[in-house]
């Protein structure tokens, strides 16, 4: 089933040409964090473009549990925050849907607290692991109750007494160094977290903006990020860019269906973002950036991507990895267009994504007549080029968007059809994919 109700089974068919402009939604990250620190500030937040995806809309509940007032006028959000330290303890169970960076970040920012709080999401999200989560807030002084192998649903009884941290990432992970970074805001002292490997820095360039004191260093230990606790937030007027990650899917869908030239405007560009874009280059897309600027502290561009049928297979980076971790089930969908082996090493962190997405990819692209190898860490995709990519499959979504997603673009230049079992998980996201994908040219039945 669809995280929010009955399956919907859709099937995407052969495409002509896409054309057009390609009006992604809100950066999912940056929304996340906009409504946080927003409820962490003293004052009034205001937000513009924010995606309006069940994932966000999950968090923004849950910050009016905690005591935010959030409402939205016309096309903006505003947020009354309550201040660091200020959450009241939920009188309800906060159910997170789908949204792993959502419960998260949200048990970070309360776990410093004098109050309990109990999360729960769907049944793809209560299969998450969130001891990587609850072990560094266990060291402020945080407790957590949840089912065995740290999965929700989950209480955390925050800390009376705070404790500050000095913590090193033992994966390279967003949510962990940003759970971390929300839960030092109330802690006394500096909070420090080491990352061996950088990843994407919303987190650090948000809580900047907002007023936090916040330095970052590269030294011998890796990549250190200080924090000083006990900040007074000061409340933003924050404009979200558009997110590269569903700026991936029309991107992708365009530079593999014949004739098409797609152009995708005012895409964050974050350097720990945009790792596919750069990727697709190496493979030899036809894929520009335009009107380069910066945006509330971000690099922005407009995207044109037009059809390339002369794309070859590479050995994707390793260290590129956590740049684009969300992005490899698309690009496993151009590798199988392209000429030669495309392989992908150091993405274990996809084996615990709302799906085993190595997995779930695999099994799909191998229905559809690719041949994919997979280890515990990497996996491969030998490409047929265009124009010999059979399809005809229908696909299991496990409850993932971007799996969803993914095959249904599979289907826009494959020689048969191709189906997914459930394409509801899609709205977690990216809303308008269906009707943004018409707009464009391409046909998505709902069967």
């Amino acid at each position: 089933m669809s995280s929010h109700g009955a399956p919907i089974p859709m099937t995407a068919h052969k495409s002509g040409p896409l054309q057009g402009q390609a009006d992604v939604p809100g950066d999912k990250s940056i929304s996340h964090r906009s409504l946080i620190l927003g409820a962490l500030a003293v004052g009034e937040t205001k937000v513009t473009g924010l995606l309006e995806g069940q994932d966000v809309l999950d968090t923004a509940k849950a910050m009016q549990a905690f005591g935010a007032e959030i409402e939205k006028i016309d096309d903006t959000w505003h947020v009354h925050g309550v201040g660091v330290g200020g959450f009241a303890e939920p009188s309800q169970v906060i159910d997170c849907g789908n949204s792993g960076t959502g419960v998260r970040l949200i048990m970070g920012a309360m776990a410093t607290s004098p109050i309990a709080a109990t999360f729960t999401g769907d049944a793809s999200l209560n299969k998450r692991p969130m001891a990587r989560v609850t072990d560094p807030l266990a060291l402020f002084g945080a407790r957590s109750y949840g089912r065995s192998g740290g999965r929700l649903p989950m209480t955390i009884v925050g800390a009376s007494d705070p404790l500050s941290v000095r913590y090193t990432t033992p994966v390279p992970s967003a949510q962990v160094k940003s759970a971390v970074l929300l839960a030092g805001l109330n802690a006394p002292g500096e909070t420090v977290v080491i990352e061996r490997e950088a990843t994407r820095d919303h987190s650090e360039r948000m809580l900047a903006g907002f007023g936090a004191t916040i330095a970052t260093e590269d030294t011998a230990e890796g990549h250190v990020i200080t924090l000083q606790g006990q900040p007074e937030l000061r409340p933003q007027t924050i404009i979200v860019p558009r997110d590269p990650s569903s700026a991936a899917f029309p991107v992708c869908a365009a530079l593999i269906t014949e004739g098409s030239d797609v152009l995708v405007p005012n895409i964050g560009l974050n350097p720990t973002r945009a790792g596919l874009f750069y990727t697709l280059q190496d493979m030899g897309a036809d894929l520009t950036f335009e009107n380069m600027r910066e945006e509330g502290g971000e690099p922005v561009a407009d995207l044109r991507a037009k059809f390339s049928p002369d794309m070859q297979g590479i050995e994707v980076p390793a260290e590129r990895a956590a740049s684009m971790i969300d992005e490899y089930p698309i690009l496993s969908v151009v590798a199988a267009f392209a000429a030669g082996k495309t392989h992908m090493p150091g993405v274990k962190e996809l084996r615990v994504k709302e799906s085993d997405r190595i997995d779930a990819m695999a099994t799909g692209l191998r229905a559809a007549g690719l041949q994919v190898d997979e280890g515990e860490d990497w996996w491969t995709v030998h490409g047929l080029g265009f124009g010999n990519v059979p399809g005809g499959v229908t696909a299991k979504s496990h409850l993932d968007h971007r799996i969803a997603m993914s095959f249904l673009i599979l289907g826009f230049a494959s020689n048969a059809s191709v189906s997914v079992d459930d394409g509801g998980p899609i709205a977690t996201s990216f809303p308008i994919f269906e009707s943004l994908m018409s707009g464009l040219g391409a046909r998505i039945d709902r069967t």
